[in-house]
Parts: structure tokens; C-alpha cells; sequence
């Protein structure tokens, strides 16, 4: 069977997310100095997860990745010995306290944990906040070519600990680590399979870099002290002509399908969760250069802040958990990511464990 006959589905979603909550005002009393900002009214985040530092605890970037990947199984007809592949997507790869683990990678302890087979495929991928649908987009791959059958994307990002190295060191709104006071604690994990109905099935996923972006946000050890720092150009960052590299991206791969926006007719669109005003703005620019109206637009980023790779999956399932977005829609996933990343995830969710 060629690569273009067969077709892929969600077929479960899970997450974890970190019991403890952090209200935005609580955040901004840690702040060093006096901060002269309200980033309730800049940010959209009222309040987010927060990772409990209790090694017992388990909500490491590992731990929170292994607890969203039971949850996944539980909802999926699989077993975890039935999967082919594990990928881990994870930005944050904090295990054992404050080590920051590449080596062995984060898939294949994963998958000596949950009990898949020896002979599975384990690798990690770093692509920054992308790197979930980047997951997506390779598993998508590996499973229309007949490599392997079906498997699961997860990630686990303790993303807090760069807002705690922000609070610690930044004293206004003009400092190029504001944007990690927005960020949440959380992990996802799909599971992927072939698609047997056109009712539920990935339609497309496809994603860009442009480099001429790359060093607008960048992470890294801070460089005043010994946290994990997060250095982001916002204002260049969210500038129009950076935010029309979707919707281009995206016209253009529908054109060569001899598409429109307009024929897709999309049900609900979740883009990342940077902020609420960024959401509405790259939502303004789509509209605009696709000259047609948003679907819904589905968003949390109020309740639980930006969790980086997690972001889209995690929407896409409390949604669906609410009764807030319904089985049988057609959504759409358009990613954000420091790289410089964008893309389009196409798929039509009719029977989603969650």
C-alpha cells in the first residue's frame, strides 16, 4: 500500500496536569523590585499549574510525561505492549530533581516503564513549543509508509522553572524574560493509528521553519544566575509579517491541493496559547489574508497559561472533556514555536478516547 492510500487518526488523548495552582497575582508578589505592570491585563493568564518539587511527588518533566502517558492508555483500546513507537517531545527534560537529562532519552525510559516491547522505536525530538505536532507529523509519516502501525507522542514540560528564574531576576514589563511569566506546568500524550474512516482521520499535517527567526525567543542558562532562563522579543516576535507565515504557509498547501480555507470548512481552530490577545491577533491576521471569518476559536490559555508543546493537545482535550467542543467536528492546529515554526494540523475527530 502506497504512502498516500493509507491515513491516520487520533484515536486517544491524555494529560496530567499538576494539581497545585498559582494565581497571577500570587506569581507577580515574587517578582524582584517593584513591578510596574498588570500581566492579568497584558498576559489574558488568570492563574496556571505549577509543578509540586517534592521528589515523591513525581511532577518532574519525566514524571509529568509518564502520568499523562497512562492516562492516554487508559482511554485507548492498546495496551502499552502493543505500541510500536514512543516519542517524546518535551522542551523541558527535568528528571530526578534539578538534572537535566538527554541521555538515555526520555522515550526509551518511557518505554521501559510503561512496558512496551524491546523491539519498539524510542527517540526524543526537540522543536520547542512545536515539537508535540512535530510528533505528530513524524508518527503521521511513519505509520501512512507501513513502517510501523501505530504508537504514541508525548510530552512533559515543567515550565515554571523559568518563570521562577523571571521572577527572581526581572524588574519591568521591557525585560526579554516577561514572556516566561505567562508559562504553566502540564503534559499530554496521543496515541496514532491508521485511519479506516474518513469521518476520523488526520486530513493533513505539515509544518515550516523559517530561520530568519531563530533567535527571537531562545532558552538557556540565565545569565545572572543559575536558573533556567526564557529570552523572547516580543514585540518582534508577534509582528505581523511573522504572524502571516501561517496563513501563507497554509494557503499555499492548499492551493496545490486545488483548495480554499474556505472548503475546508473548518468547525474550530486552536492556535497556541502565547496569550489571550495573541490568540485573537494571529486569529485577526488569518481572517484577514484568508478574507473569510475564524472558526471557534477553542482557548484555555486563561486557566492554565502557555504550556509550551503541550499547548494544543491539552486544549483540544479539556474541550472535548467539557462538552465545550464536540466529537465529529473538523479542528484545526496551528502551531507556534521559537524556531522560527508553523505549520497546519487538519483532522477530523469523531471517536477520540479522551
Amino acid at each position: 500500500m502506497s504512502i498516500a492510500a493509507r491515513h491516520t487518526r487520533l484515536e486517544a488523548l491524555g494529560a496530567f496536569l499538576p494539581p497545585t495552582v498559582q494565581s497571577t497575582p500570587e506569581l507577580v508578589a515574587r517578582v524582584a523590585g517593584a513591578p510596574e505592570f498588570d500581566l492579568h491585563r497584558i498576559t489574558g493568564v488568570a492563574e496556571r499549574r505549577v509543578y509540586d518539587p517534592r521528589p515523591e511527588a513525581g511532577e518532574d518533566s519525566y514524571g509529568l510525561a509518564l502520568k499523562a502517558a497512562h492516562d492516554c492508555l487508559d482511554k485507548s483500546r492498546y495496551q502499552a505492549s502493543d505500541l510500536d513507537v514512543i516519542i517524546n517531545a518535551s522542551i523541558t527534560r527535568f528528571k530526578d530533581g534539578t538534572r537535566f537529562c538527554f541521555e538515555p532519552s526520555f522515550a526509551r525510559q518511557l518505554a521501559g516503564e510503561l512496558g512496551l516491547r524491546a523491539t519498539a522505536v524510542t527517540f526524543d525530538i526537540s522543536n520547542a513549543c512545536a515539537g508535540t505536532l512535530t510528533g505528530v507529523y513524524l508518527l503521521d509519516r511513519m505509520i501512512r509508509a507501513g513502517i510501523v502501525r501505530n504508537g504514541m507522542v508525548v510530552s512533559g514540560e515543567q515550565n515554571t522553572r523559568v518563570a521562577e528564574t523571571a521572577a527572581a531576576e526581572i524588574t519591568d514589563s521591557y525585560d526579554p524574560q516577561f514572556a516566561s511569566l505567562s508559562v504553566g506546568d502540564a503534559a499530554v500524550a496521543v496515541i496514532l493509528d491508521e485511519s479506516q474512516d474518513e469521518a476520523d482521520r488526520i486530513h493533513h499535517v505539515d509544518l515550516m521553519t523559517c530561520s530568519e527567526y531563530s533567535e527571537l525567543c531562545l532558552g538557556m542558562p540565565s545569565d545572572r544566575t543559575e536558573g533556567i532562563a526564557l529570552y523572547t522579543d516580543n514585540k518582534k516576535m508577534h509582528k505581523q509579517d511573522r504572524l502571516r507565515l501561517w496563513p501563507s504557509f497554509h494557503g499555499d498547501l492548499l492551493a496545490k491541493q486545488g483548495r480554499t480555507f474556505v472548503d475546508e470548512g473548518f468547525d474550530y481552530v486552536i492556535q497556541h496559547q502565547v496569550g489571550t490577545r495573541f490568540v485573537e491577533y494571529v486569529n485577526a491576521v488569518g481572517a484577514a489574508e484568508f478574507g473569510t471569518p475564524m472558526p471557534q476559536s477553542l482557548s484555555l490559555v486563561e486557566e492554565f497559561g502557555n504550556t509550551a508543546s503541550t499547548s494544543h493537545l491539552l486544549v483540544l482535550r479539556q474541550h472535548l472533556r467539557a462538552g465545550t467542543a464536540r466529537q465529529g467536528a473538523k479542528y484545526l492546529l496551528v502551531p507556534a514555536a521559537s524556531g522560527v515554526v508553523t505549520g497546519a494540523l487538519s483532522a477530523t475527530i469523531s471517536n477520540l478516547g479522551v
